[in-house]
């Protein structure tokens, strides 16, 4: 049986752990190969033992800092000369930042969450859109969250960062309307993940779903089949059924 992501070559950030080590696990289960990235070496080497686990093989394994734009830059030169395409860009990595009042947050802790959740972003749609438009049917995927658009008191670094993540994304999105690459914002909700557990330490984990859970309804998402654009999918409102009708 061929599976749906066979031969597709897929790179996810933030892979070392949560819902990013569990999408890019999925991934290859559907046949694509992972490229994975993340600050954490030992996470790293230990998605490609379980994705060897899965699948009998491995994936590419990249260490790399995000706040280090020339880094993201030499990446997509890398990919470019070895593989010429991208077929499937999941942007997982971010942080969460302070959980305090607005007048109550240095310059530095605010300067961490935006160069994470929105500068790499922006770097990383500058130097992977021509590796994603060689590619017959590229598919980005932004991980954004519900505090983008309720902007809750106290949540103020989040909030912006995410907020101004998902109009990036939109701005994308429409600027490949008329091209092969689809750009779709993914909201997976609360996760039974170590993140969410370090900004709500009194929350029920068992009352979560898993990030692998979650990821399988990321996964259409990845498709070529995939044909919508420039669209927000919320984990907490749809059923896998649901989501998969829509995509």
């Amino acid at each position: 049986m061929t599976l749906p992501l066979a031969s597709r070559l897929a790179l996810v950030t933030g892979a070392s752990r949560g819902l990013g080590y569990a999408t890019a696990r999925a991934l290859a289960r559907a046949g694509a190969h992972v490229i994975a990235v993340a600050r954490t070496q030992g996470g790293l080497e230990e998605l490609d033992d379980e994705i060897r686990r899965d699948t009998g093989e491995g994936a590419t394994l990249v260490p790399l800092d995000l706040t280090d734009l020339e880094a993201i830059a030499r990446l997509g030169g890398v990919l470019h000369e070895r593989h010429g395409k991208l077929d499937i860009f999941v942007s997982n990595a971010g942080i969460a930042g302070p959980s305090s009042p607005l007048g109550h947050i240095a310059p530095k802790p605010w300067g961490d969450v935006m160069a994470i959740n929105l500068n790499a972003n922006f770097q990383l749609i500058r130097c992977m859109e021509p590796l994603l438009r060689a590619s017959d049917a590229g598919r980005a995927v932004m991980i954004s969250c519900d505090e983008a658009r309720r902007a809750p008191a106290y949540r103020g670094p989040a909030a912006a960062s995410k907020a101004a993540l998902e109009t990036l994304t939109r701005v994308w999105a429409a600027e490949n309307a008329t091209t092969a690459l689809r750009v779709n914002l993914f909201d997976p909700g609360p996760v039974r993940t170590k993140l969410r557990a370090t900004i709500m330490p009194g929350e029920d984990p068992e009352t979560l779903p898993t990030a692998d859970e979650v990821a399988e309804l990321l996964l259409p998402l990845c498709l070529p089949s995939c044909s919508d654009n420039g669209k927000l999918y919320d984990y907490k409102s749809r059923t896998l059924k649901d989501f998969a009708a829509a995509v």
